[in-house]
């Protein structure tokens, strides 16, 4: 069973990590139409940028605004945005907003707008819903139905933070020590994230992700030495190092809610619910991983244990993991 274990851990790195090196996940759009004085708007829209130039879609405001699309983008080094000022006499309560061409991409939307009190309102445009009608009263049920799929996406596409798990998953081998691990990560990025959101903590962004990446170097180094005389100190506190590493990841999580944007009139339910949707993705992931794991050994696990020697395997399994930690750590260095 450990050599079907390890050699599964190669196949999963073998598919997994290419995609990890090589991808990006693509940032969804973003479109805040705040009020400046009276019926008057300001209107800032943030493209994705695909291949160095703009994605293909265009927002459109309600018709009763007098400028409805906006100048040509310009690049600010991550996407493409545009400014731009608009008058909608009566505001906007019963206006409609379209996402042009968002059908036929693979992102979404974030939209923030002022609602009859001013304050700012959000809605998630997708692929399959493209466009929507400003209600005059916004319910808790669309701050949830906006932000928890945003954080099942975010960490489906967080492949730093799916790494991190995937190694804690290859270190311990005790299932409910497992299960303790992940619960701790689980609570420290939690705090953080609250924290972090509510001004109480602030951190640079690219110091953050380049300690990310060496967190996930420090897995793979224990990983390496895993099975030795002594037990590293990720076996002895797999909760204690977990939630370290956690308060830490918390901040990156932060600093992805930041540029998404918050409800002004209901930031903690909008925190828990972008919260709950990193940890339904994070559960799925996890899921997904042991699931394929008990398949592979169920349907050809005798043959692939006698293919597959430990050493080799563990040894494969962990210099894939350190290579791109590493790889990752160089690169967000770099970009100080």
């Amino acid at each position: 069973m450990i050599k079907m274990r390890l050699f599964f851990a190669t196949i999963v790195m073998a598919l997994f990590l290419p995609i990890v090196v090589f991808s990006h996940a693509l940032e969804p759009g973003y479109l805040e139409i705040k009020s400046v004085a009276g019926d008057t708007y300001r209107v800032f829209w943030r493209k994705p940028d695909v291949q160095n130039a703009p994605m293909q879609v265009d927002a459109t405001l309600p018709t009763h605004c007098d400028q409805t699309t906006g100048p040509a983008p310009k690049s600010d080094g991550q996407a493409w945005v545009a400014t731009w000022l608009t008058n909608c006499p009566g505001g906007l309560a019963g206006g409609h907003v379209e996402i042009y061409g968002l059908a036929a991409q693979k992102t979404d939307v974030l939209v923030r707008y002022s609602g009859d009190t001013g304050q700012l309102q959000t809605k998630r445009l997708t692929p399959s819903e493209t466009s929507f009608e400003i209600p005059r009263t916004p319910s808790t049920f669309d701050v949830i139905r906006s932000y928890l799929p945003l954080g099942v996406e975010h960490i489906l596409e967080g492949f730093d933070h799916l790494l991190f798990v995937f190694a804690l998953i290859l270190l311990i081998s005790d299932r409910w020590r497992l299960v303790g691990a992940i619960t701790a990560f689980t609570v420290a990025h939690s705090i953080t994230m609250a924290v972090a959101t509510f001004g109480l903590i602030s951190l640079p962004g690219p110091p953050v992700e380049a300690v990310i990446a060496l967190s996930i170097m420090f897995l793979a180094s224990e990983l390496f030495y895993k099975g030795g005389e002594t037990m590293r100190l990720s076996e002895r506190f797999p909760w204690t190092v977990s939630f370290s590493f956690g308060l830490l990841h918390g901040f990156g999580f932060a600093g992805a809610l930041r540029e998404i944007g918050l409800p002004e009139m209901d930031i903690p339910m909008a925190l828990l619910s972008f919260n709950l949707g990193v940890e339904i993705g994070q559960l799925l992931f996890v899921a997904a991983i042991l699931s394929i794991g008990a398949l592979v050994r169920l349907v050809a696990g005798p043959m692939l244990a006698r293919a597959a020697p430990r050493s080799a395997t563990w040894t494969v399994s962990v210099y894939a993991i350190g290579t791109v930690s590493a790889f990752w750590f160089i690169e967000r260095l770099s970009g100080f």
